[in-house]
């Protein structure tokens, strides 16, 4: 039987909750910024509840539920929010619904749902965790997911504001929702490679590549964990923190993450390259000639490393854009398009006109074009740059025979 002052109860909470609920958005997103309420697209009348009394449970659910669906047309996909006006009036709905009748799986569902898609991820832990006790998880079902959703975005929130222990729950709570979750498997493992508990690491991303075989970062951190222990839970910790960093797009803390890798470690040699790799993309040559050495100094150096050792040798010496700019010309050149090649040897000598190399190449890409002037323009700078260029003095006299 309906009972009036019960639902009076609810109704003072739903208040409360609209109140609330807005006035938290730090609590309320945990891993996104609210996003701004979209205006309503052309020809499509607004929606502008006003405060209601629900007559029942049932009532207060419909309109947690029609607030929903105005949210999801009137919001741009993906951007819900829990602090956009028609998703604080679905969540305070359904909270009034639920009050009403806390034994409702329906309702206790419709809850966790809204606070699931709009990214209220502590809400959504507490009320699928109310459902599960009213229905009982089923491990891979739609409602797990979605409750394994909320673990692992949580999880995540925990591993950046680094928290490893309380990520590792969260990853791990996520499998037990969702056994088929490859991110969830993928980030206990990192959690796990992390913490030192290397074997659990291997189980865990072989149980995430079995799920994604095309992923390579999870096979590029499966082959890490093979070998994590020759490096130490210090330097593997760095690395994989650094390798984060660098997927979030923060360079310069994760250049220094792998440069503290690679000196816990000098026999990492991932951590080197990485730490190359990265210096060269950001144009620092000198670290990226540091990070190189100490690979080139441990078996397995391959031809990669020893093109990027040249490429920082020389560009800590001229800079990285003229040497850059040098080797495309001199790819131009070895191709064939020796108009091409000429502009680029200009343009590196411009880029630097102390880089003798540059010069001598300008010089032999004219000479070849009969322009004896420009070639020995071209390779008498070289000779003033480098005095042992014994090639670049020879054609110098020839140019300027013009022959």
């Amino acid at each position: 039987m309906f009972n009036p002052k019960r639902m009076s109860a609810a109704l003072a909470v739903r208040a409360l909750l609209v109140l609330g609920l807005s006035a938290a958005p730090a609590l309320a997103q945990d891993t996104a910024q609210p996003a701004p309420a979209q205006p309503v697209p052309a020809g499509q009348s607004a929606f502008a509840p006003q405060p209601v009394t629900y007559a029942s449970a049932a009532e207060a659910a419909a309109a947690a539920q029609k607030f929903a669906d105005e949210a999801r047309r009137t919001y741009p996909k993906g951007s819900a929010n829990i602090d956009q006006a028609l998703w604080t009036q679905a969540a305070a709905a359904a909270e009034a619904a639920v009050l009403a009748e806390s034994g409702n799986a329906d309702y206790l569902k419709l809850r966790a749902q809204i606070y699931t898609e709009v990214g209220f991820w502590r809400q959504a832990e507490v009320t699928w965790a109310a459902y599960f006790k009213a229905v009982p998880a089923v491990p891979g079902s739609p409602e797990a997911q979605q409750a394994g959703a909320a673990q692992y975005n949580l999880g995540y929130s925990a591993y950046v504001r680094s928290q490893p222990d309380l990520a590792a729950r969260y990853f791990a709570e996520c499998l037990n929702f969702d056994p088929q979750s490859a991110q969830c498997a993928g980030w206990a493992a990192r959690t796990a490679l992390e913490g030192g508990d290397y074997a659990r690491a291997q189980t865990l991303y072989a149980q995430a590549v079995a799920l994604t075989p095309t992923d390579k970062s999870l096979k590029y951190f499966q082959g890490l964990a093979q070998k994590a222990a020759d490096y130490g839970p210090a330097a593997t910790q760095l690395f994989s923190r650094a390798y984060a960093d660098l997927d979030a797009g923060r360079k310069d803390r994760a250049l220094e993450g792998f440069q503290a890798a690679a000196q816990s470690a000098p026999n990492f040699a991932e951590a080197w390259r990485q730490a190359g790799r990265l210096a060269l993309d950001m144009g620092d040559a000198r670290a990226a000639l540091a990070a190189y050495q100490g690979a080139v100094a441990l078996p397995g150096t391959d031809a990669t490393d020893k093109f990027n050792l040249a490429l920082a040798q020389e560009g800590s010496q001229f800079g990285l854009d003229a040497v850059r700019t040098f080797r495309a010309a001199y790819s131009n050149y070895s191709g064939g398009d020796k108009a091409a090649a000429e502009s680029g040897f200009q343009q590196a000598t411009t880029q630097n006109p102390d880089y003798a190399k540059a010069w001598a190449w300008l010089g032999r890409t004219r000479y070849e074009a009969k322009n004896y002037t420009g070639a020995a323009e071209a390779y008498g700078r070289a000779v003033a740059l480098d005095p042992n260029d014994k090639s670049s003095a020879y054609f110098l006299r020839l140019a300027q025979q013009g022959k």
